[in-house]
């Protein structure tokens, strides 16, 4: 990529668009349909109408619906944006691999918590299956919120003893721990009684960034 007066060019790229001459946006169709696209954004903007029942009319015979394609070339352009600034801004790069990287924990996680049956949903009640998904989901974050607790408590027990507790090293520590978790289970009624003590979610521990870091790139929340 080269840069001069505010615009840049990039090159060596056209194997991201595909064969030569295909995938090329409709700027004309844009510009011919930019009162119509601006007079829906303004509807949905005002509430006049849901942006469910807006994709529902445009996709009726979305071919022939002008209005429909001209959105479409819209997307294509924010798309072609957004990967190029993905290319040239490396700051960016981390970021969204740090967030993508989470992501794929968490839906990893929630796999491994929702290990009966393979994970599968074989149920066709739409209303079973949100309930299935649901109820992983709330679980997941069950099991999470507990690993954050036990993390919460040995760090304090480490700065007891004396140890200094750096942000960056809590920034790496997952919250997706599965090794002393028991699928299966080992079920004690008589400590379902037993009041567990008040949630404490302060930390000693400064996490303020120092200055020309770019906060939020790394880990897993624990140092937000």
């Amino acid at each position: 990529m080269s840069a001069a007066r505010g615009r840049a060019e990039y090159v060596h790229i056209d194997a991201l668009f595909g064969e030569n001459g295909r995938n090329v946006i409709d700027f004309d169709l844009i510009e011919s349909q930019f009162r119509h696209l601006m007079r829906v954004a303004i509807s949905v903007r005002e509430g006049v109408i849901s942006s469910t029942l807006l994709l529902r009319r445009l996709r009726a015979g979305s071919r022939k619906n002008a209005t429909y394609t001209a959105f479409r070339e819209v997307g294509r352009v924010i798309r072609t944006v957004r990967l190029l600034r993905y290319l040239s801004d490396a700051p960016l790069r981390r970021r969204v691999t740090a967030a993508t990287n989470k992501v794929e924990g968490f839906n990893g996680f929630s796999q491994w918590i929702g290990f009966g049956n393979g994970g599968v949903i074989t149920d066709n009640d739409s209303v079973e299956q949100e309930k299935t998904a649901k109820f992983n989901a709330l679980l997941t974050n069950a099991v999470i919120f507990h690993n954050a607790l036990d993390i919460a408590e040995i760090v304090r027990q480490l700065q007891e003893e004396g140890w200094e507790i750096d942000p960056e090293d809590l920034a790496h520590i997952s919250p997706y721990l599965t090794e002393h978790t028991r699928r299966f289970g080992e079920y004690s009624t008589h400590e379902l009684g037993i009041q567990p003590e008040a949630y404490d979610p302060h930390l000693d521990v400064d996490f303020s960034p120092p200055r020309g870091d770019d906060p939020g790139t790394d880990g897993y929340g624990l140092a937000a």
